[in-house]
């Protein structure tokens, strides 16, 4: 065929223009993540250690190999002057004594008797001595540093040897020897336990390398591979770790690292909810008004008829379009229901109220059989935003009333609200509570959070987290006491701070 498959195309060429065949290596990317990576430094660092390992190990061996030979020789030296003792006269050949001379590589043998020094065999020579080591009471700290001086002294050097005999035949021995030969025997040791080292290391860190690489290694890099896949889309389910099943930190790491992952996804789904929720919500805004402005303009028609009735009704009804078009109105100017901050003033809680139980005990989606009970002192003033503050006490009347829906809980009578105010010192303490049967715990945990706390089926659970938006906002608080029966909200708004220097009202910070 003339035309070239894709899988038979032309290798790439190096940098001198020859190819890159099959088998020349590992390309230079890998092998640079190789020696970036944790592979790499744990291959080097095995090779160091396993190096200073026999390093520390060579030292002593070192010390040791120069005084096992030079007992060596000094005992060949006392086998040699036993030799010619035994001798009639101790009379021998010349080349009898050169042959035990060089059986024992000495140049001189002496063995001390009593308190008389015995030169037993020694060279017609002439000898200059260089150094002299006395083996009977030097420490093994002098034996590694004589070891190193003879390594770095080169080679021609005479030494003398004195060392205790053996077998009893003396007190001492002493010889002088050429020290070449001893040298020439340590470094031939060094250079073994060298080879020796370099092997023992570049096995011991391959078999540390390859079972770092199976249990460590390779699951860190499948663990770091997800994690930058799931960054790229964490909305993606399937890019989320599935454990191995490990029993180690590296298993533990897995499952907290895909518990972690699902709760981010879940978020992220969630937000992304909300988002597409605030933007239905601009929309809906945006249309409401529009139907609100003509409901607005109805009414105004309808506060001129005469009726006492409509006359008393026309003005709440108008006041409840107003605050709905500048809610939608808000809601339009910033993208999303993001509250003003709030405008304070000394507000009679008793008129707020009562202002919120006429338009709760009014609304289609309450009972109407709820008796209400405002009991607000009528001087209770509070320092808040009166908006507000109705529709803080707004949401928690009509969840109240909404618990309501079946009756009562069971003991209970009738089913009953009650409001409740009153001033501890610069807070003023406002309690909502109904008689119906309470607040689920499943539903307790995130109780003021929106879309999960709602108590009732088919509940957003938006009104707890409004109120607990405007209290904050104040500095205050709102919480859910204990009861025996029904639910009781707790609602506390501060005094602002004064500023005692300008005689102002400063505003208050919680």
């Amino acid at each position: 065929m003339v035309r070239k498959s894709e899988d038979m195309a032309e290798e790439p060429s190096s940098k001198d223009g020859t190819k890159n065949g099959p088998h020349d290596g590992p390309p230079e990317h890998v092998r640079a993540r190789i020696a970036r990576g944790l592979s790499g430094k744990l291959l080097l660092l095995t090779i160091v250690f396993v190096m200073v390992g026999e390093v520390l190990i060579y030292v002593p061996s070192i010390a040791n190999f120069r005084i096992s030979w030079l007992k060596e020789r000094l005992a060949a030296a006392q086998i040699a002057s036993l030799v010619l003792e035994a001798t009639p006269d101790q009379m021998v050949s010349e080349e009898l004594k050169r042959e035990l001379l060089a059986n024992a590589q000495a140049k001189t043998v002496a063995l001390r008797r009593g308190n008389a020094r015995h030169l037993i065999l020694t060279t017609k020579e002439p000898m200059d001595i260089d150094r002299r080591y006395d083996l009977r009471n030097a420490m093994k700290v002098t034996w590694v540093w004589d070891a190193f001086e003879v390594l770095l002294a080169g080679d021609g050097r005479t030494i003398r040897v004195i060392d205790l005999t053996r077998h009893g035949a003396g007190e001492f021995v002493d010889i002088v020897i050429d020290e070449t030969p001893l040298r020439a025997a340590m470094v031939q040791y060094s250079t073994n336990i060298l080879k020796l080292s370099i092997i023992l290391s570049m096995l011991t860190a391959a078999l540390v390398f390859l079972t770092l690489l199976w249990f460590f290694v390779r699951p860190l890099r499948s663990f770091t591979k997800n994690m930058i896949r799931f960054s790229e889309n964490p909305e993606d389910p399937t890019r989320v770790i599935k454990p191995s099943g490990r029993q180690d930190e590296l298993g533990v790491a897995e499952q907290e690292m895909a518990r972690m992952q699902l709760e981010l996804a879940d978020m992220l789904h969630q937000k992304n909810r909300l988002a597409a929720l605030g933007l239905a919500v601009s929309k809906i805004s945006h249309d409401l008004r529009n139907m609100l402005t003509s409901a607005q303009l109805i009414s105004d028609r309808l506060s001129m008829v005469d009726d006492p009735t409509v006359k008393r009704l026309a003005p709440k009804l108008l006041s409840s379009i107003d605050r709905a078009i500048d809610f939608c109105a808000h809601t339009l100017k910033y993208g999303k229901a993001q509250e003003a901050p709030p405008r304070r003033e000394h507000v009679p809680l008793i008129d707020v109220v009562a202002e919120v139980v006429e338009t709760v005990g009014a609304g289609t989606d309450t009972p109407s059989q709820i008796m209400w009970t405002n009991a607000v002192p009528e001087d209770l003033l509070v320092d808040a935003d009166r908006e507000h503050l109705f529709r803080v006490l707004m949401n928690l009347c009509r969840n109240a009333a909404q618990a309501l829906d079946n009756g009562p809980a069971e003991g209970e009578r009738a089913a009953h609200v009650k409001v409740v105010g009153r001033r501890d010192g610069g807070v003023v303490r406002i309690e909502v509570s109904d008689n119906g049967p309470g607040v689920p715990e499943r539903a307790k945990e995130h109780l003021f959070q929106a879309f999960q706390g709602s108590v009732r089926p088919g509940g957003t659970g938006l009104g707890l987290a409004i109120a607990a938006e405007l209290t904050r906002s104040h500095g205050g608080t709102i919480t859910l006491a204990d009861s025996e029966h029904g639910a009781v909200f707790v609602v506390t708004f501060p005094d602002r701070l004064v500023d005692v220097g300008s005689g102002e009202f400063s505003k208050h910070r919680a």
